[in-house]
């Protein structure tokens, strides 16, 4: 019989959590964790909540199924639709002004909290219509829960997934098969789909969007700070965040600059 979770167990759970990922279990969400790390104490057919830390703590492996599964994602095609008319109709022409400046014709783009692939794609599909000529584009999509990235690069979505397509995307970008739809290669090809613990620094550089929506909630103060900030050094100058309708930069000491357009607000590095 799996043992339940005493409150101590709970506050090493919790502990090791937010060291690994950043992500934070407050006790009104504390029932959330407590159910999911007992269904891995099934799965590994372990009797106390103990003896599956002692294991987790030492196999990174199982630390990021662990991390997977208590990770919540919930995402889908053209998600928050204001936010993709600002990407279309204030920010890459702006990029694209920027750019023009340069030299630069690649158009570098970050979706991180990819979850399944929903957002990457939509965005993908965007910019294969309005992307200039001469200019090409890069997607990295990240996730911390490997799961999603699986069915992130399969790219299959069953029928009652592709609400909120626009039918001419639809029809365009993917192919109708039993059951749903597979996007096709060309829009696949367009993304790189890369595990990745917002904890740590992601490596990119001179990224001219940045999409982390609904992702930041689940961080404490301390930590949304540490991705900010993040973001901002992996970001070009006169770059672009967008981050969920209901999170916001305030009161953080982040050097982006909150931006209101006519169909969003999102925030923008200047320098």
């Amino acid at each position: 019989m799996i043992e339940v979770l005493n409150n101590d167990d709970y506050e090493l759970f919790r502990k090791l959590i937010y060291d690994e990922s950043g992500i934070t279990f407050s006790d009104t969400n504390r029932s959330i964790l407590d159910s999911r790390i007992k269904e891995l104490l099934r799965k590994k057919n372990v009797a106390t909540p103990k003896e599956y830390y002692a294991i987790v703590s030492k196999d990174p492996e199982e630390m990021k199924l662990m991390l997977d599964s208590v990770t919540t994602n919930l995402t889908r095609f053209f998600r928050n639709q204001p936010h993709f008319d600002t990407f279309i109709n204030y920010v890459i022409p702006h990029v694209i002004e920027e750019k023009k400046k340069t030299g630069d014709r690649t158009i570098r783009i970050w979706s991180a909290g990819c979850s399944t692939g929903e957002e990457p794609y939509t965005i993908a599909m965007v910019m294969k219509e309005i992307c200039p000529l001469g200019y090409n584009f890069k997607i990295t999509a990240s996730d911390i829960s490997l799961k999603c990235l699986m069915t992130a690069k399969q790219g299959f979505y069953a029928d009652s997934k592709v609400d909120g397509i626009p039918a001419e995307y639809l029809t365009k970008y993917f192919t109708k098969t039993d059951g749903g739809y597979q996007i096709k290669k060309e829009i696949q090809d367009t993304i790189h789909f890369d595990y990745h613990n917002l904890k740590n620094d992601s490596g990119a550089k001179n990224l001219d969007v940045v999409f982390c929506r609904n992702v930041l909630i689940y961080f404490d103060e301390a930590a949304q700070y540490e991705v900010v900030n993040r973001f901002w050094n992996a970001m070009a100058p006169k770059s672009y965040l967008f981050i969920g309708h209901s999170e916001s930069l305030f009161g953080m000491k982040t050097n982006f600059e909150f931006l209101k357009t006519d169909w969003a607000c999102i925030y923008q590095k200047q320098l």
